[in-house]
């Protein structure tokens, strides 16, 4: 039962923070410091990633009309689709270039960093930096007009430097969302476009990032590992629909100046409540 209420306050950390630009893998190692489960530590990794297939279902469940291709000739008629949507299909190939920097560093790349980098004091330090970072865009971003206002005006020039950014995302402590929404206000993108065209690209990044990671674990569930892990994805999946209208209607008059100091505050939070731990081990 223990390990449920665990789930449970993982599943919410999870809603929260994959959708606000403030890192969900550093929050979720955070948090394991002080809710681990009681599974082996292949499940354990493999947790904190496919957890994440509930927040994209929120995705799904929330923009459908805007993600589904393919449309009917005539609203009146039954089937599931008569014709693909030109204009769908050209942001689905958007989206997948988007992707190939990630495919291309991140795949080679990501047993090392799970290795390397997956401890408090990156987190701590890319909380830091992208915290700064927000304070210094949105500072700059008061004098600048964005010229790209709808998922439509992105080229695919812009599609693949989007990319590139999310790149940088591979660090934990980072935030995918972040680091793609900064890198989508550089580029001209207003807020509104960079956080959903944001949410959009997180459906077949984290599909795929969940996909390696259940192949890496072998798909060995026990009943209660199996249970656990749905109800994770449920609660993330319920609680990234009220994250995702939350973020969408704060950007209507704010910018992400909050979120950057919020960064800047938690990292040095953690950095001296481990140095402190350290020390006094």
């Amino acid at each position: 039962m223990l390990d449920v209420i665990k789930v449970i306050i993982l599943g919410i950390v999870e809603g929260i923070t994959e959708w606000l630009p403030i890192s969900s893998t550093g929050h979720m190692i955070l948090v394991e410091q002080f809710l681990r489960l009681n599974v082996s530590e292949e499940y354990w990794n493999m947790f904190l990633v496919v957890i994440q297939l509930g927040a994209i279902l929120a995705v799904v469940f929330l923009y459908f009309p805007r993600l589904w291709p393919f449309t009917k000739t005539n609203p009146k008629e039954t089937g599931i689709f008569r014709v693909m949507d030109r204009k769908k299909f050209v942001m689905w190939i958007k989206i997948l270039i988007s992707c190939v920097p990630a495919i291309v560093i991140g795949l080679p790349f990501d047993d090392w960093l799970d290795e390397h980098l997956y401890n408090y004091p990156t987190v701590a330090l890319m909380l830091i930096i992208y915290g700064v970072l927000f304070l210094l865009i949105e500072k700059r971003n008061k004098k600048v007009k964005p010229i790209i206002r709808s998922i439509d005006q992105i080229d695919y020039v812009t599609a693949l430097l989007i990319g590139m950014f999310q790149v940088l995302a591979l660090i934990p402590g980072t935030s995918r969302s972040g680091a793609t929404i900064l890198g989508g206000i550089i580029l001209g993108m207003s807020r509104k476009t960079a956080s959903e065209y944001t949410f959009f690209l997180a459906i077949p990044v984290m599909l795929g990032a969940s996909l390696l990671k259940l192949v890496k674990f072998g798909l060995i569930f026990s009943g209660f590992e199996l249970f656990l892990l749905i109800v994770g994805m449920l609660v993330a999946f319920f609680v990234s629909i009220f994250a995702i209208k939350f973020l969408l209607k704060y950007i209507r008059n704010h910018d992400f100046t909050v979120f950057g100091y919020y960064r800047i505050i938690l990292g040095v939070i953690v950095l001296i409540y481990f140095a402190v731990t350290t020390l006094l081990a």
